[in-house]
């Protein structure tokens, strides 16, 4: 006799909380199904079976599926993620008998199937091996948007999910670079998320939403919330301000009326003070004092995402981070909100003075000439990766780099060359990117032609942080597939030397 075909799989979401919030397939389905199979703590109780209620048939086989931990300890070799993903094998055989025998299995999930649901671990099990559909639902976000009755983000806002689980650190990070969010696992995580909240300063916009679309929904501001009964299917949620009109009225302010006096300077009136910091190379110790002290002081900072990342959110500091190329963009903008009376920095890394922030500033000055603008040094990546070899850059030598993004690649050829004939030791940055993998292998080439192969050659490598390596070789051996844009390279001059212990120098003096 031959066996059945499989059955199906179905990962069908029943919406966060109200029966009337399943949608007309996801019911269809479940009425239908053979199979249905739902989630629980371990005390047992299914969310997700109490909401599909009376659409099961009551000749379906219910697989309850009772997660071994949760929030507690576990004896398991492998601690709480070795208990939980046994179980989550455990329950894809469970299904996979009721398939093989030819029986379609509905796994109901809160919410949507694939959106933190315990669902999307069971599908990438099973998906190789049977036919698996997904069945959208209604999200807690969306529910819980609706019960708050504020839009959660307008127009360019970006919208960010995070986990409360995250470090209190991380979370504030997050928070201070996005326009809006919705902080979802609560529960005992929920005084983290307040003083994540506190030092992203967006605390007093911050608003709780618990059982979204259920009999005992309650939305409160999260400053009014009783920490200690917080239930875990509770979110909050941080409003977006519209950028777009943020961005407007920052214009607006900095044009004066017509035939309105100017006052450079003053808060509230066209003109300003905007600083260009270096932050470093990377470790907070290589962060000057002067530099923390600005910091700690400016309303806005603007940058290239991860070097605004490196900025401590506050009360009070606006974060505004954007892409790498989009430099004089990102400049007007801080320009624009200095002009209107703000306080504001524009970070680079190493120094925003040396193929930073600095010029692009100064490229866009003279649009707003009431803004005053000040650069603070930083140490450069330069000085870090030499200090770490020993010290290359001991007599003179040139900077240089290998993007040809904003130059022609014939022009970075030529000053290669020259600064090759001259005998200067060379620190070149940008040296690869994922889009550009051959500069590094045509700047070997054209200093071969002046220089020998046995010039001494420094690669750092992420120089300050917990993946350091500085490798020295040579010109001859260098491997153009083990540099990247994270590689600052340092070509020695004919000078440069090597210690028998491994340091590179270069002598002050030719003589």
């Amino acid at each position: 006799m031959n066996a059945p075909p499989p059955g199906r799989l179905w990962g069908v979401g029943v919406g966060p909380g109200d029966p009337e919030l399943i949608t007309l397939k996801a019911a269809r389905l479940i009425a239908a199904a053979d199979v249905v199979a739902f989630h629980s703590g371990t005390a047992g109780r299914s969310i997700a079976r109490t909401i599909a209620g009376d659409l099961v048939r009551e000749d379906a086989v219910e697989e309850l599926l009772i997660y071994p931990v949760t929030t507690g300890t576990t004896d398991h070799p492998q601690g709480y993620y070795g208990a939980v993903e046994d179980f989550y094998d455990a329950s894809a055989e469970r299904l996979a008998k009721h398939l093989d025998a030819g029986r379609d299995v509905v796994v109901l999930a809160e919410g949507d199937p694939m959106f933190y649901s315990s669902y999307s671990y069971l599908h990438a099990r099973l998906e190789g091996r049977y036919t698996c559909e997904v069945v959208p639902g209604i999200t807690s976000v969306s529910a819980s948007t609706a019960a708050l009755a504020l839009p959660i983000s307008r127009h360019e806002d970006v919208l960010t999910v995070l986990p409360g689980t995250l470090g209190v650190p991380e979370l504030a990070r997050r928070l201070a670079g996005t326009d809006a969010a919705v902080i979802m696992k609560l529960g005992r995580t929920f005084r983290g998320v307040v003083e994540a909240l506190r030092q992203a300063g967006r605390l007093d916009e911050a608003r709780y939403v618990e059982r979204a679309s259920t009999g005992r929904e309650r939305v409160l501001p999260v400053r009014d919330v009783d920490p200690d009964h917080v239930p875990y299917f509770s979110m909050v949620l941080v409003p977006g301000s519209d950028r777009r009109a943020d961005a407007a009225d920052r214009a607006a302010s900095a044009v004066p009326a017509a035939g309105a006096e100017v006052s450079s300077g003053a808060a509230g009136q066209t003109g300003g003070r905007l600083l260009v910091l270096g932050l470093g190379p990377g470790p907070d110790a290589w962060l000057t004092p002067e530099v923390a002290a600005a910091l700690s002081e400016v309303e806005h900072v603007y940058g290239y995402g991860p070097y605004v990342d490196r900025v401590p959110p506050r009360p009070g500091l606006s974060l505004h981070a954007s892409g790498n190329t989009v430099e004089l963009d990102r400049a007007r903008e801080a320009f624009v909100t200095a002009a209107g009376g703000a306080s504001v920095a524009i970070v680079s890394g190493g120094d925003a003075g040396v193929f930073g922030m600095a010029a692009a500033a100064y490229e866009v000055a003279d649009e707003f000439p009431d803004v005053d603008v000040e650069v603070l040094p930083g140490l450069t990546a330069a000085q870090a990766v030499a200090a770490r070899a020993g010290a290359p850059l001991g007599a003179d030598y040139a900077v240089l780099s290998l993007s040809d993004r904003l130059k022609p690649w014939d022009l970075v050829e030529r000053r290669l060359r020259a600064a090759a004939e001259a005998d200067l030791v060379l620190a070149i940055y940008n040296p690869a990117s994922r889009s550009r993998d051959w500069q590094v292998g045509a700047a070997r080439d054209v200093l071969l032609e002046v220089r020998g192969p046995e010039t001494v050659v420094v690669l750092g490598r992420d120089v300050g942080r917990t993946e350091e390596s500085v490798v020295v070789t040579t010109l001859g051996a260098l491997d153009p597939a083990v540099v990247d844009m994270k590689t600052l390279v340092i070509v020695g001059s004919s000078a440069t030397r090597v210690t028998d212990a491994g340091k590179v120098w270069t002598p002050r003096s030719t003589t």
